[in-house]
């Protein structure tokens, strides 16, 4: 829960520390061309020393940006840290963002973001039936469905509406791990997004919530939340060993909801004709509930005359 707490509490510079630890320390010297000498080294990856030699800055100064105490570098020195710690395109970004809120860093937490839907954003999710649908925030709690775009993750339906979010699913649901055959890939991607999200928007509440809740139940999440991973890779077609549809594979689709809080859907399709597809249609037809949303109140029943 730590963790947690100093990702929401502390100063933007604590993050862009964190960040530069944790990359630091995942890089081994024979990565960046350096010569271990015999002895035992104390560091899993490259020393602060080391770091600040490859980036061609002083020690002092790194050691300043590690803890947190030096929240202005300039654009040279950022680029220098990404070369040195050869960063891919979207880890330098992620980089230069975690720069940038620490140079205007604001105690104050800014407010969660609508979880309203638009009505016309449901209709979609209808029309694209039997394709299973959903909408997720940007923290992934799972906002509007259509019926198979709820029975794809097994039990999740067993969860009240304002419990269920993709990220809690997958670390805290027993099904999901037998779901999915490629879990621990998944749930990599999973932390690296939240990890990415919580560079840029750390004191969230929407994120510091579901972050403290899975670090404290989860030591899965806790690892990986640790490694500070902001890239996951995503894969185009994901299979399912669904319990009762059984095992198919479709092709996923992930978009960002223009004029929206950071609201994205997600779509599943699969080839007409084919068993992927007759399994759509199962799961179409499974309604675990009454598809019902977190804003849909069930009907007033007649009383009954004596």
């Amino acid at each position: 829960m730590a963790s947690a707490q100093s990702s929401s509490s502390s100063g933007g510079g604590m993050e862009l520390g964190q960040f530069l630890r944790a990359r630091r320390t995942q890089t081994r010297p024979d990565q960046v061309g350096l010569t271990v000498g015999p002895g035992l080294r104390r560091t899993p990856g490259l020393r602060r020393e080391e770091l600040a030699t490859l980036a061609g800055m002083s020690i002092d100064y790194y050691v300043r940006m590690e803890r947190g105490k030096e929240t202005r570098p300039s654009p040279a020195v950022l680029d220098a840290l990404a070369r040195a710690l050869r960063l891919d395109d979207a880890e330098h970004q992620h980089l230069r963002e975690l720069a940038a809120r620490a140079a205007r860093y604001s105690p104050e937490p800014p407010p969660p973001p609508s979880r309203t839907v638009r009505p016309h954003l449901k209709l979609v999710l209808e029309t694209l039936r039997p394709s299973p649908a959903y909408i997720i925030s940007r923290s992934m709690d799972l906002l509007a469905w259509n019926p198979g775009g709820l029975a794809l993750y097994a039990g999740l339906a067993d969860w009240p509406a304002q419990q269920r979010n993709l990220a809690r699913y997958f670390f805290l649901h027993p099904t999901a791990r037998t779901l999915f055959p490629d879990w621990d890939e998944l749930v990599r991607g999973c932390v690296a997004r939240l990890r990415s999200l919580a560079g840029t928007a750390p004191d969230a509440p929407d994120l510091t919530h579901l972050v403290g809740e899975l670090l404290l139940k989860s030591p899965d999440f806790a690892k990986l939340w640790e490694r500070y991973d902001v890239v996951g890779r995503k894969k185009i077609q994901k299979t399912f060993h669904h319990p009762q549809v059984g095992i198919f594979t479709l092709s996923g689709q992930s978009m960002s909801l223009e004029g929206t809080p950071g609201q994205r859907l997600g779509l599943y399709t699969a080839e007409p004709g084919t068993p992927d597809h007759d399994a759509m249609l199962l799961l179409d037809a499974i309604v675990p509930e009454p598809a019902r949303h977190p804003d849909t109140k069930a009907k007033p029943q007649p009383h009954s005359q004596p």
